[in-house]
């Protein structure tokens, strides 16, 4: 037969779209011309599938015409995942395996030059595709991998996947039953180079997390962080250098609930998209830290074709953004969509391509350029006023906290001051509460979120805030004087009763009083000029 079809999947974001292989052999002047919107990596395969096969002891059809249509021909292609399928299509054309037995199989593999199948990314995305197509037309698909992509795509349960070392593991699975024509290269595969995939333990146990209890002093922040891993709410932490800002930042994810299989997976398979997954860090808060120098691109997302930035990485844990007003502000800003809705739409001219992106905000910043703005108001002693006072002008501390637009510091839910620790305090106080006991308050707040509205205070919007945020009488007064005295806009409003209803979660509080707006209004004070801190 001079016409075979094999399937695949292409990416395009988070989704896996099938593709269909089509081969056709046909005489003529020799040629092989690939089709269907193939991008460079995907019509270099020409030389890998020919020189794959020809290493592999298999038989290029070398005085054919060749042409390989990647169907719909309207849907981008790219990477080398399309190899082995390429590869495939050839064999049974050319009738040297049976085309008909490739039926209710999806392959996907580079090839190396000797036939050796190579890892390809977004093996994770594939499966959970293939997985949700098969529960709604109630069939059997089996994925066909490279060895270490089939680990990432068997995290899928129910999902029957195969991993291969080497093209002729594959081969070998298709030829006729009274083929003889790998007779002599079936011994260099092995029969240990084709298994079922299972979903294994990792190897390593998961490294610990850094524990709060190595955070001394700091009442204020520490509360403001418990309030944030509490209630899903983003944090920024202003205060001097070396005053435990990173510190604080990076035991959130720590204090944060398990993740279960639905978000772990689909964590796990953006990560996969990005060629950063590793199995020892599956079922775990991701963390991302980009450094200052990050694109917009870089941390939203994009190019071409479209991969997923730090934002979406972050997905189901936490971003943490350290010196916050030393990022481009063209990258600052691109976050403000991504902090109300969830997620990134891509758009460019040929391609669209969306990614989730519901991460928790964590952000630290100096209060000026050189960093000690206030520092001697909160505390420092007099023989380090000279050394620690601030030297900038007060245009300078403008110009510097006015990188943060005020649309962006609108979306913050937290602002706190991180004081710096006395040395005392620092090397002769006990160790702090540690993060397990912490964690259980966490817990505990969010069960009484999800049994009241099925979600986090961070996520609730419009009717839902009135109806699960609602405040008496006292706190109702209180709320509206704050709110018309210190300007504040809908959106500040808002967010600061979903702080409140999380403060009343903590203190197992049925309803919001008073007292709790009084608590979520000290962290909506906004960036402290040189004036008020001095």
């Amino acid at each position: 037969m001079s016409l075979s079809l094999v399937q695949s999947r292409a990416l395009l974001g988070l989704h896996a779209s099938p593709v269909t292989v089509e081969v056709h052999l046909a005489n003529g002047l020799p040629s092989f011309t690939l089709v269907g919107l193939a991008d460079v990596e995907v019509k270099e395969a020409r030389e890998r599938v020919r020189s794959a096969l020809q290493n592999a002891g298999l038989e290029f059809p070398a005085n054919k015409r060749v042409t390989v249509n990647l169907a719909p021909a309207d849907l981008p292609k790219d990477s080398g995942r399309f190899d082995l399928p390429i590869a495939l299509g050839i064999l049974a054309a050319s009738g040297q395996i049976d085309g008909a037995r490739l039926a209710g199989h999806e392959f996907a593999g580079e090839l190396s030059l000797s036939g050796e199948l190579r890892a390809v990314r977004g093996a994770l995305a594939m499966a959970l595709a293939l997985h949700q197509q098969q529960q709604h037309t109630d069939t059997r698909t089996r994925l066909v991998l490279p060895g270490a992509s089939a680990q990432e795509a068997a995290l899928v349960p129910g999902a029957e996947v195969f991993g291969a070392r080497h093209l002729l593991d594959v081969v070998r699975r298709f030829v006729p039953a009274d083929s003889t024509l790998l007779a002599a290269g079936a011994d260099e595969a092995g029969d240990d180079g084709w298994q079922r995939a299972q979903a294994a333990p990792p190897a390593a146990p998961p490294a610990a997390q850094p524990d709060l209890r190595d955070v001394k002093g700091q009442a204020g922040p520490r509360r403001a962080l418990e309030i944030a891993a509490a209630g899903g709410h983003s944090l920024l932490m202003v205060g001097p250098p070396g005053s435990g800002k990173s510190m604080l930042a990076r035991r959130l994810a720590g204090l944060l609930p398990p993740m279960d299989v639905a978000q772990a997976l689909e964590s796990a398979a953006i990560a996969s998209l990005a060629g950063r997954f590793e199995a020892t860090h599956f079922m775990q808060r991701p963390l991302a830290a980009p450094h200052h120098s990050a694109s917009a691109v870089a941390l939203v997302g994009g190019g071409s074709p479209p991969r997923p930035g730090e934002i979406s990485l972050a997905h189901h844990g936490v971003l943490f953004l350290d010196e916050l007003p030393e990022f481009n502000r063209s990258a600052l800003e691109a976050l403000r969509e991504p902090l109300e809705t969830g997620q990134i739409t891509i758009a460019r001219a040929a391609r669209r391509a969306e990614f989730p992106a519901r991460f928790q905000l964590v952000a630290a910043m100096n209060p000026c350029p050189c960093g000690y703005l206030g520092a001697a108001a909160n505390g420092h002693s007099h023989s380090h006023r000279n050394s620690r006072s601030c030297r900038c002008t007060p245009d300078q501390v403008a110009r510097y906290q006015g990188r943060l637009s005020g649309p962006l510091l609108d979306r913050i839910d937290l602002h706190v001051e991180v004081a710096a620790v006395a040395s005392q305090e620092l090397l002769q106080a006990p160790p702090g509460e540690p993060s397990a006991a912490v964690r259980s308050r966490v817990l505990a707040a969010r069960e009484r979120a999800l049994a009241r509205q099925q979600c986090s205070n961070q996520a609730l919007q419009g009717a839902d805030i009135d109806r699960h945020a609602a405040l008496d009488a006292a706190a109702l007064a209180f709320m509206h004087k704050a709110a018309a005295r210190l300007g504040w806009s809908a959106r500040a409003t808002h967010r600061t009763l979903r702080v409140a209803r999380t403060i009343a979660d903590l203190a197992g509080a049925e309803a919001v009083s008073a007292g709790h707006v009084a608590e979520a209004m000290q962290y909506r004070r906004a960036l402290r000029g040189p004036g008020a801190m001095a």
